[in-house]
C-alpha cells in the first residue's frame, strides 16, 4: 500500500482544471466572468482554431495591482469573498478563485494588467515545476488582457477529447452569446481566425436590447415573442417568451438567468414546461430569454463547479411564481387588430431549424382597451357559463362531463363505458348565447380583430375580412380550444368531486416515498384523491376524482410520488385531467365538412377573441393566420 503524499501545486491545479476547464469554451466563460466582475464595459475576444491554439481576452475593468498578480494565479485566491457571510450572498459571477490557476496549469498563459489609478502595467507568467509566478513591466491601458495559448499542450490525454475546430468554436460562441444576453450594458466583440463574428455595442433601452436579441437569436424570435415584466413576493421576472407556435424540436433556444447568472435548473425547466403544457405541440420545446431577480441570500450558487446550477431557499415559491406569471402571459394572448399574424409565405429563423408550422403567429399579449365590443362580448361570454349547481351535476362522472362538452358542440363522439360502442350525436354548434345575430358592422364601434366572416372553404376554413386584409381560421381547431377552456373553467371553479373506491387500493412504496405521501397529503386532496399511509412502506388509496375514475390509479399515484421526489411539486393529476378534457373537447368541437352559416362563423370568431390561448388548439397547432393587403399585393405583384 502506497504512502500518502502531498500533491504538487501543478498537479493539484491540473486536477482542478478537470472540473473547471473542459474545453476552450470553459476558458472563455471563466475569463469573461472575471472581467464582468471587474466592472468591464467592453470585452474583446479573439480566438484561433476554435480556441485551442489561442484565446485572447481584453477588458477595460479595474485591473489588478502589481502586488496581487502572483496571488491571481494561485489556487483559492480571490478578491470576491472573504467570510462565510459573503459566500451566502454572492453577487459576483465568480468567487472560488480556481479559474486562473487551473487554466494556467494546462496552457501557456500570460496576464497583463494595469490597475485603476496606477500609471504602470505589469505582466505575470506562471512558470516552472511549482508554478512560481514571474512579474515584469508591460505596456497596457487600464484593464486586463489574458492570453491563453496551446490549451492542453501538457495534458495530451485531455486534448485528444477535443472536437473539430468548428464544434469547439460553436461551444465558445454560445458562451459569448449567453453572457451578451446577461449584460446589455456591456459591449462584446468576438473574432475567430481574424474574422469578426460579433460587434455588440452597449445598450440601455428596450429597442436596442431587442436589436441585440435579434442579432444573437434571429429576427424571428423577436417577431414571435411576448415581453414580460412582473413582480411579486420579492421576485421579479422579465424578458421574452416565445409564442407557442414558435417552438423547437430541441431545447436550444432557452436562456434563463438568475441575478445575471445563466443557469440550467430542473425546477425552472419544470415550471416553464408546465406553463406551456396546454398550448405546445407534442414533443416541441418553448423558446424564451428570461431574467429572475431575487435576494442573493435566498439562492445558493455554490452547488456545482461550473456554477450552472443553483438552489433556491424556497423552491416552491419560485416555481409557483414562474409558472403563474408565464402561464398568465400565454393565456392573455388574444387576437389583436394591431398585431395580427401575417405572411403565410414567411420562412423560419435563418440558419436555424424550421418550426413545424408554416407561418408563425405574432399575436399581441395586450387586449384593446378602447373598443366597447370587447367588454360587451366578454360579458356575453361570462353569461354562457353554467351555474355551480349545473356543474356539480355534470361532473358526477365521465359520461356527464362528456355531455357538458356537447353544450358547445355540433357533433359529439363518445364511448359507451358499458359496451365500448362509439356513439355519435348531432347537436347545435354552440350554446344559444353563442348564436347571437351578428351582422357586419352592427353594434360595433370598430371592426373586431378577426373581422367578419365572408365564406367557408371546403367546410374546413373560415375566411374573414378584417381591416388589415384576409384572415383564415381553422374552425375545428379554434372551436376545440373554446370548448376546452370552458370545460376547464367549469371543472376548476368548484371542489373536484371524488368517489370512494369500493375496494381501496394498497400501493407498496419505499419508506421515503411513504414519507412524501404523508407530507404532501394536501397535494392529493386538492385533486380529489384520498391517500393514507398505512404502514412503514405502504399507502392506501381510498378515494379518486370522478374525472379520473377509469385511470390506472396505482400507476398515477406512483407517478405523482416520483414527481414530488424529483421536483418537489407534482402536476401529474392536473395533467391527466386536462388530457381527458382536451380529448373530449376535440371530439366535441365542430368537425371538418360541417357547413356553418355566416352567423355561426361570426359567433365563433367573437368567441375566439375573448378565449384564453385561442391562438392554438389543444395540441399546440395554430388556429388562425392573416394575410395583409400588403402581403396580397406582393403575391400578385401589384404596384410593380
Amino acid at each position: 500500500m502506497q504512502r500518502i503524499n502531498l500533491l504538487s501545486p501543478r498537479l493539484a491545479n491540473q486536477i482542478a482544471a478537470g472540473e473547471v476547464v473542459e474545453r476552450p469554451a470553459s476558458v472563455v466563460k471563466e475569463l469573461l466572468e472575471n472581467s464582468l466582475d471587474a466592472g468591464a464595459t467592453q470585452l474583446d475576444v479573439d480566438v484561433e482554431q476554435g480556441g485551442v491554439r489561442r484565446i485572447k481576452i481584453r477588458d477595460n475593468g479595474k485591473g489588478i495591482v502589481k502586488d496581487d498578480l502572483p496571488l491571481a494565479l494561485s489556487r483559492h485566491a480571490t478578491s470576491k469573498i472573504i467570510t462565510l457571510d459573503d459566500l451566502e450572498a454572492v453577487c459576483t459571477l465568480g468567487f472560488r478563485g480556481e479559474a486562473l490557476a487551473s487554466i494556467s496549469s494546462v496552457s501557456r498563459m500570460h496576464l497583463t494588467s494595469q490597475a485603476q489609478g496606477e500609471q504602470e502595467a505589469w505582466r505575470a507568467e506562471a512558470e516552472g515545476k511549482d508554478m512560481a509566478t514571474s512579474i515584469r513591466p508591460a505596456s497596457h491601458p487600464q484593464g486586463t488582457t489574458i492570453d491563453v495559448r496551446d490549451l492542453f499542450f501538457n495534458t495530451p490525454a485531455r486534448r485528444k477529447f477535443l472536437r473539430t475546430e468548428k464544434t469547439e468554436f460553436t461551444h465558445l460562441e454560445e458562451v459569448v452569446k449567453r453572457l451578451a444576453l446577461s449584460r446589455y450594458d456591456v459591449g462584446f466583440r468576438l473574432s475567430h481566425n481574424s474574422k469578426q463574428v460579433y460587434d455588440l455595442r452597449p445598450v440601455t433601452d428596450q429597442l436596442h436590447a431587442e436589436h441585440r436579441l435579434a442579432t444573437l437569436l434571429g429576427k424571428k424570435f423577436i417577431e414571435n415573442s411576448l415581453t414580460l415584466d412582473v413582480e411579486a413576493a420579492g421576485l421579479r421576472l422579465w424578458g421574452w417568451i416565445g409564442l407557442p407556435t414558435f417552438s423547437r424540436s430541441q431545447a436550444d433556444l432557452q436562456y434563463f438567468f438568475v441575478n445575471g447568472r445563466v443557469v440550467k435548473d430542473k425546477l425552472v425547466a419544470h415550471a416553464v414546461r408546465q406553463a406551456y403544457r396546454d398550448v405546445l405541440y407534442n414533443g416541441r420545446h418553448p423558446t424564451f430569454v428570461l431574467y429572475l431577480e431575487l435576494d442573493p441570500a435566498t439562492v445558493d450558487v455554490n452547488v456545482h463547479p461550473t456554477k450552472h446550477e443553483v438552489r433556491f431557499r424556497d423552491g416552491r415559491l419560485v416555481h409557483d411564481f414562474l409558472f403563474s406569471k408565464i402561464h398568465k402571459a400565454i393565456a392573455d394572448v388574444r387576437p389583436d387588430a394591431e398585431a395580427a399574424p401575417t405572411g403565410l409565405h414567411e420562412t423560419a429563423m435563418p440558419e436555424q431549424e424550421a418550426i413545424t408550422q408554416q407561418s408563425p403567429l405574432p399575436l399581441s399579449a395586450q387586449r384593446p382597451t378602447d373598443s366597447s365590443w370587447m367588454s360587451n362580448r366578454a360579458e356575453s361570454y361570462r353569461g354562457d357559463n353554467v351555474s355551480s349547481q349545473q356543474v356539480r351535476g355534470q361532473l358526477e362522472g365521465m359520461q356527464s362531463l362528456s355531455n357538458y362538452a356537447e353544450q358547445f358542440s355540433q357533433q359529439q363522439e363518445e364511448i359507451n363505458p358499458e359496451t365500448g360502442e362509439i356513439i355519435t350525436r348531432s347537436l347545435n354548434v354552440a350554446s344559444p348565447n353563442l348564436l347571437q345575430q351578428v351582422s357586419e358592422g352592427e353594434g360595433y364601434q370598430t371592426v373586431p380583430p378577426l373581422g367578419f366572416a365572408i365564406a367557408q372553404l371546403h367546410g374546413v376554413y373560415i375566411l374573414s375580412e378584417s381591416e388589415q386584409g384576409l384572415i383564415l381560421v381553422d374552425m375545428h381547431a379554434a372551436h376545440e380550444r373554446i370548448v376546452y377552456e370552458r370545460m376547464k373553467t367549469a371543472f376548476y371553479q368548484k371542489n373536484i368531486a371524488s368517489q370512494p373506491l369500493l375496494v381501496p387500493i394498497n400501493v407498496s412504496v419505499s419508506q421515503s416515498e411513504a414519507d412524501l405521501v404523508e407530507e404532501n397529503s394536501e397535494v392529493f386532496a386538492s385533486f380529489g384523491f384520498k391517500v393514507e399511509r398505512t404502514g412503514l412502506e405502504s399507502v392506501m388509496v381510498r378515494e379518486v376524482p370522478i374525472i379520473l375514475i377509469r385511470s390506472d390509479t396505482e400507476s398515477l399515484v406512483r407517478d405523482v410520488i416520483s414527481d414530488l421526489a424529483t421536483n418537489g411539486i407534482s402536476d401529474i393529476m392536473e395533467a391527466r385531467a386536462n388530457e381527458l378534457m382536451a380529448t373530449m373537447a376535440c371530439h366535441g368541437a365542430v368537425r371538418a365538412n360541417r357547413k356553418l352559416t355566416i352567423t355561426e362563423m361570426n359567433s365563433l370568431l367573437r368567441d375566439m377573441e375573448v378565449t384564453e390561448r385561442s391562438g392554438q388548439c389543444n395540441h399546440g397547432r395554430p388556429t388562425w393566420t392573416q394575410m395583409t393587403m400588403s402581403d396580397l399585393d406582393k403575391l400578385f405583384l401589384r404596384g410593380r
